[in-house]
């Protein structure tokens, strides 16, 4: 059933053209929605030739037939959960430790780089062995600061909004970090 809310999606979005641009990438995105919800692989169109899903959907609009559509959409789907296997093998297991305390490492991350920012501390490591004491049980402490230390040497442009830092607290820390 799912793959039928799926293959409706990315067929008849495309055909309201509710969008003045779009509407095919918005539709195959739309597909996933079902997917991701019920935990399933991902649907990925890359490397999907453009003539023959352009002629699946013309298939449908101009002759009421299906058949194209549904083998493409099947046969792109198969692909999809291959390349996610390679994919999720390659990544490997989550970290549970650092699942665990997530929210603790946002937290101590984000404000040691304010504080420091601000010009309140000096040392991040200082500030981070203070707030941990309130966050991490006494035996976790140790590989949580080895942890929020090594995400704050990997702190950069492009994943600093991840602990909650505004651009401006950022800078500010780059400025003043030794």
């Amino acid at each position: 059933m799912r793959q039928i809310k799926d293959c409706f999606v990315t067929i008849h979005l495309p055909y309201l053209q509710p969008f003045e641009n779009v509407n095919k990438r918005v539709s195959r995105l739309a597909a996933n929605i079902p997917l991701i919800h019920h935990n399933l692989c991902p649907l990925s169109f890359v490397d999907v030739p453009e003539d023959l899903y352009i002629n699946g959907l013309l298939g449908v609009y101009e002759l009421n037939r299906i058949e194209l559509i549904r083998d493409v959409f099947v046969w792109t789907y198969e692909r999809s959960c291959d390349r996610y296997k390679v994919v999720r093998h390659a990544l490997g297991e989550p970290d549970t430790f650092r699942l665990r305390y997530r929210k603790a490492l946002i937290d101590c991350v984000g404000e040691a780089i304010r504080q420091v920012g601000r010009g309140n501390a000096i040392d991040t490591g200082e500030v981070l062995s203070h707030l941990a004491k309130d966050l991490v049980p006494e035996n976790d402490r140790e590989r949580f600061f080895k942890i929020a230390k090594e995400e704050i040497a990997a702190l950069h442009e492009g994943n600093f909004a991840r602990y909650r830092l505004r651009p401006g607290e950022f800078k500010d820390w780059q400025k003043r970090k030794t």
